[in-house]
């Protein structure tokens, strides 16, 4: 069976840098890193009052971990926005009960920047903002700002489908 149905010739799987963030509608610059997708499934263990030689596993909760968003530090303040819906300085009253979740949409792309994948996450909220990297005069490196996301699932959007390969 072939890996890929349109480009039959196409053996190599996508690759992990080509991708692009979304919410509220709209792309997220310069964003360098998102932590893989992971769903767990907890195993409930049981046993039957008449076979007392073994348990048996089934199915219980399932648990989303967090998504890391990674970026150079800019100045734009999506970032920021965000994760100040949650938390304030001003106090309690500022935040947004009304806006401060997200869905969010990541999009894997081919090498000729078509979307060849698309992930939709939901009810995102900012759970951890880093605004500075650690910062080091000896070092030679980028400022990274970060956000950490809880969230209530995902799932891949079937309706995105491979594209054709010039």
């Amino acid at each position: 069976m072939a890996m890929f149905s349109v480009n039959v010739h196409r053996f190599d799987p996508y690759k992990n840098f080509k991708f692009r963030v979304y919410w509220d509608g709209q792309a997220i610059p310069g964003i360098i890193n998102v932590s893989p997708l992971v769903r767990k499934t907890e195993g409930m263990t049981y046993r039957s009052g008449d076979d007392p030689s073994k348990y048996m596993i089934s199915p219980g909760l399932t648990t989303f971990e967090p998504i890391v968003l990674e970026r150079g530090l800019t100045h734009d303040k999506a970032f920021e926005d965000w994760a100040n819906l949650v938390f304030n300085i001003q106090g309690d009253s500022s935040m947004s009960l009304a806006n401060y979740r997200k869905d969010i949409r990541i999009d894997i792309l081919n090498l000729q920047g078509a979307v060849v994948m698309t992930y939709s996450v939901f009810r995102c909220w900012v759970s951890e903002y880093q605004a500075l990297p650690a910062l080091d005069a000896n070092k030679s490196c980028t400022a990274i700002e970060r956000l950490v996301l809880q969230h209530e699932g995902w799932e891949r959007d079937t309706d995105v489908t491979e594209p054709k390969e010039t």
